[in-house]
C-alpha cells in the first residue's frame, strides 16, 4: 500500500505535526499528516486531498518536493506498506485538525524527541538530513 505525508514547513523553522487520536493505530504518536493513495490517483493528487481532509487547507501539487521514503514488510492485519514524504511550504487556508487529534509546530530537535510510529522516525531522520535541521 502506498502513504503520502507532508512535511509542511512554517516561516520560523518549525514543522507541522499531528497526534494520532487514542483509538487509531497508533494511537497519541506524533506523525507528519498525509493518508493513503487512492486507486487512480498520483501521490501528489492524494496528498492534497488528504491535506485538505485532515487540516482543512490547500497544499499545490506542483510545489510538493518528494525528500524522504520509508517502508514496513507489515504483519497481522497490517500489510506493507511504503509512505513518501514531501515538503509543501505553501498553503491556503486556516490549518486546523479536522479527524482527531492534536496539531503542533516543532523544531526538528523537537520532532527529533517526540513519540512517533517508526516509519515516521525514518522519515524525520532523512528530512532533516537533507534540510539541515
Amino acid at each position: 500500500m502506498e502513504v503520502v505525508a507532508a512535511a509542511i514547513a512554517g516561516k520560523t523553522g518549525l514543522w507541522l505535526m499531528h497526534r494520532r487520536p487514542k483509538n487509531k493505530h497508533h494511537g497519541g504518536l506524533w506523525e507528519f499528516p498525509g493518508g493513503k493513495v487512492e486507486t487512480g490517483e498520483t501521490r501528489e493528487n492524494a496528498l492534497v486531498r488528504e491535506v485538505m481532509e485532515e487540516l482543512g487547507v490547500t497544499i499545490d501539487a506542483g510545489g510538493l518536493t518528494a525528500v524522504a521514503q520509508a517502508q514496513s514488510e507489515g504483519g497481522g492485519d497490517h500489510p506493507p506498506l511504503v509512505i513518501f514524504l514531501y515538503i509543501s511550504d505553501s498553503w491556503t487556508g486556516t490549518i486546523q485538525s479536522l479527524e482527531g487529534g492534536a496539531i503542533g509546530w516543532f523544531s526538528p530537535n523537537e520532532i527529533a524527541a517526540l513519540p512517533k510510529p517508526p516509519l515516521d522516525v525514518v522519515l524525520a531522520e532523512q528530512l532533516f538530513a537533507q534540510t539541515n535541521g
